[in-house]
């Protein structure tokens, strides 16, 4: 859920700079296209950090799995 707000927040800060810098006004352009980099890697790391938990909650279950099975 968070990775999807920051990639919609990237993308419209990406099409705010692009209204800046046709007008241009290059500072603002500069500033909103920075702020959208910076939502699009929040956007990324959001997304690794839910494959990280996932990857953990899986390793965990596999071995309480492997631990039942011995017992």
């Amino acid at each position: 859920m968070a990775e999807r707000i920051w990639i919609i927040l990237a993308g419209l800060l990406a099409i705010t700079a692009g209204v800046f810098l046709w007008r241009n006004n290059l500072s603002a352009a500069f500033v909103t296209g920075a702020l959208g980099a910076c939502a699009w890697f929040l956007s990324y790391r959001a997304q690794l950090r839910a494959r990280v938990l996932a990857a953990e909650v899986d390793a965990e279950e596999r071995e309480s799995t492997e631990e039942s099975n011995e017992n």
